[in-house]
């Protein structure tokens, strides 16, 4: 009877960007030399990489504390799922009513019985993070602010935000009303990757409307010019939060920081998380999603081969001049047999830093193979079986 083996086969990453130095005609690798992470003035803070979604740094991350208006987040993001999917358009009209009309805290100053424009009402909630925005565009999509709450922690799961529960959309307080800075975090990152086409209204320094004019919160639009969003909030319970993402030489980052004293000082803790993750670490994508990465034998089928690869773009975030010393290996089972669905995994794929795993992703089919004919089959089976008792 045959059994399961696994061949294994290693090289070395094929880019290398190791440092030399050389003395007396001899030259010598130089080590990744790494600081300790900033000391952070923050309740709870992280970053992360919003390409390979890498944790670089991170303080009390999964603490669950009140996100003030952090929360607009999750509302914008629900108003962009909800535009993607055809539910609502960016010309809906909003009717505003006498409860977001009324809603205190910071305003986007619509008015009551009017109908606003829905791309102009995100707006509102994004650049001025106005609380009657917000209920506003509840009561649109589902009719009321607590049954939009519901859709809130719907998706908060779908995200995988398993620290955050909402009751409302704007982030006033409430005992039930959490999140964390991994999950804001994660919510950033979906922001950024699932609805491209509406990220860049994050950066935007100010919006008038009703003949008002507002700036954005985040002081780091005007005075980093590679940040490009996302949200602030304050409330006396939450201190002062920010979440930001940068993107510098084609690396994004993105920090959370929750619980600061002032405007100031979240604008400086995140900067400081930035700058550390930008000056120490890097970015790089190893394989594209369907490439090709093995040819491997197949039995009892139409075709003899079958081509190996990743299902998705595999990325890395690793301190700087490591990337030669990244180590890839393939675990591939040996014995494959027709038929063979495309995405069908037959192995691993392995990247090591320093003999820490920093990938290890399912290699699959990345095409179908047929079974063969009778004789085929016959023939490959009298083979394996050959094969079976030798090995």
């Amino acid at each position: 009877m045959l059994t399961r083996k696994v061949q294994r086969l290693c090289w070395s990453v094929f880019f290398a960007f190791t440092t030399l130095v050389s003395f007396s005609g001899q030259s010598f690798a130089l080590p990744a030399l790494i600081p300790a992470p900033p000391q952070i003035a923050a309740k709870s803070y992280i970053l992360m990489d919003a390409t390979s979604g890498e944790i670089i740094v991170q303080e009390n991350a999964k603490e669950q504390l009140s996100p003030a208006s952090l929360t607009k987040m999750m509302t914008a993001y629900i108003v962009e799922y909800e535009m993607a999917e055809g539910n609502v358009s960016a010309s809906d009209d909003v009717l505003v009513s006498v409860k977001a009309w009324r809603t205190g805290g910071s305003k986007m100053f619509i008015k009551e019985g009017t109908r606003i424009p829905l791309d102009e009402i995100l707006k509102g909630i994004i650049i001025q993070s106005g609380n009657d925005a917000s209920i506003a565009v509840a009561e649109h999509i589902a009719g009321s602010e607590g049954a939009f709450a519901d859709i809130m922690n719907q998706h908060a799961q779908i995200l995988g935000m398993n620290d955050s529960h909402f009751v409302n959309a704007t982030g006033l307080p409430s005992d039930d009303h959490y999140s964390s800075a991994f999950d804001l975090a994660l919510l950033a990152r979906a922001i950024i990757q699932d609805f491209p086409e509406q990220y860049s209204i994050y950066s935007e320094k100010y919006f008038t409307y009703n003949n008002i004019r507002q700036p954005n919160r985040n002081r780091l639009l005007w005075r980093d010019k590679s940040v490009d969003g996302l949200k602030t909030g304050h409330t006396d319970a939450a201190g002062y939060c920010l979440v930001s993402s940068a993107k510098r030489d084609g690396m994004r980052l993105i920090s959370v920081v929750m619980g600061t004293t002032s405007e100031e000082a979240r604008a400086r803790e995140t900067q400081k998380l930035l700058n550390y993750g930008f000056r120490y670490y890097e970015t790089h994508e190893l394989y594209k999603a369907g490439q090709v990465l093995l040819d491997s034998k197949v039995w009892a089928g139409k075709t003899d081969t079958l081509t190996l690869g990743v299902a998705k773009d595999v990325v890395v975030t690793i301190p700087r001049g490591q990337k030669g010393k990244l180590v890839a290996s393939l675990d591939v089972d040996s014995i494959i047999k027709a038929p063979v669905n495309t995405g069908q995994e037959f192995g691993r794929v392995k990247v090591e830093l320093n003999g820490e795993t920093v990938v290890d992703e399912p290699l699959i089919a990345l095409q179908p193979v047929e079974e063969g004919g009778f004789f085929k089959r016959i023939w490959d089976s009298i083979k394996l079986f050959f094969i079976g008792l030798f090995s």
